[in-house]
């Protein structure tokens, strides 16, 4: 027999003409709790359940008996009028409600929760730099999550729909306790999302063939750069001009007797093949727009590789052979064995006693 002023039963269960939290008053409304997992209830439903031993937080199973649908939640408040209740409207889509229907709200106990899988709802969720630092912030505002949910998210002033694919421990109601639990959290691919085609590089196989230094055209096609601006031409007259080429004045003479070619009888025309390359540099004037990036790097023929091979070869072989030390040792020349040998002589004594 219950004692005086006990309630019969410890089990909270009322009907409440539901609405979505944008239709609450504006004193009392709270937009942030449409993101969330909580509702408005009446002040007699804290009168209620004050008088029942229930555990705490205070969770809730709320039932659409009409289409036998169900999900769960906390409580944020008791301020909304009496018969009323005020639900985030991701629940009034989930049990599919509509503003002013009939629903039944119990107390319940649920499992702390360990795991849940998850379903993104679009593939812009993608877009989100770190999903789980954001789903973490966003569960702060939830007390329950159960199966089939489709909860909304609130991020950078856009709104991401999120399915509750799978929730461990198992249980008949499908749902679990968030509250101060350490919860592991899987992502599934979301909806829409189709995986990307791997298309492996074709890798062109370099050639292993080296290049012949002979090959490379060192007449025409070398210096084009230079000659599309005629540089061979401005040196020349840079160099007359200043007048360095008179420095060493003189005609000279060539061993085979042969008459040397005078560079004056060019007729002021210079050929790439002219310039010196220890000249001094020449500034230029170019025209807008137009770079000069200098000569390009000419390859050495064949005969001057194998030249430098056998001059490196030399190098190393000026130092070759046996070396002489300038103190020889003296030998004994005289080999008579006739000497009395060392080893017959008596040691001298280890240790010496002086009387």
């Amino acid at each position: 027999m219950s004692g005086f002023g006990m309630p019969a039963s410890n089990t909270f269960e009322e009907y409440f003409r539901c609405y979505p939290i944008a239709m609450m008053p504006d004193l009392v409304r709270k937009d942030d709790a449409n993101y969330g997992g909580k509702i408005f209830l009446p002040p007699s439903a804290l009168n209620k359940l004050t008088m029942l031993h229930i555990r705490y937080p205070m969770l809730f199973e709320l039932r659409n008996e009409q289409k036998d649908l169900l999900t769960h939640s906390g409580v944020l408040e008791f301020t909304s009028e009496e018969g009323r209740c005020y639900i985030p409207q991701w629940m009034m889509d989930t049990l599919q409600l509509q503003p002013g229907s009939l629903i039944k709200i119990r107390n319940c106990d649920l499992s702390l929760g360990k795991f849940v899988k998850i379903e993104p709802q679009s593939v812009d969720f993608l877009d989100i730099s770190d999903p789980k630092a954001v789903l973490e912030n966003v569960l702060r505002k939830f007390s329950t999550l159960t199966v089939n949910d489709v909860i909304e998210v609130n991020y950078n002033d856009s709104i991401y729909g999120i399915k509750v694919l799978e929730v461990k421990p198992e249980s008949s109601t499908h749902g679990i306790c968030v509250v101060e639990t350490d919860l592991e959290t899987d992502f599934a691919p979301p909806v829409g999302y189709v995986e990307p085609e791997y298309k492996p590089k074709s890798v062109t196989p370099s050639s292993s063939k080296p290049i012949d230094p002979s090959s490379v055209n060192r007449g025409a096609g070398a210096a084009t750069m230079a000659k599309s601006i005629n540089y061979a031409q401005i040196v020349g007259d840079a160099i007359s001009n200043s007048g360095s080429a008179s420095k060493f004045g003189g005609s000279g003479q060539k061993l085979s007797g042969k008459k040397v070619e005078d560079t004056k009888s060019l007729n002021g025309k210079y050929t790439m093949d002219d310039l010196d390359p220890n000249a001094p540099a020449v500034p230029l004037t170019l025209p807008d727009n137009q770079l000069f990036f200098g000569f390009p790097v000419v390859l050495p023929t064949q005969e001057e590789i194998d030249e430098g091979m056998r001059d490196e070869a030399k190098s190393k072989e000026a130092f070759a052979g046996s070396g002489q030390s300038l103190r020889q040792s003296k030998k004994r020349k005289d080999k008579n064995t006739s000497h009395p040998s060392l080893k017959n002589h008596e040691r001298s004594p280890e240790v010496i006693e002086i009387d």
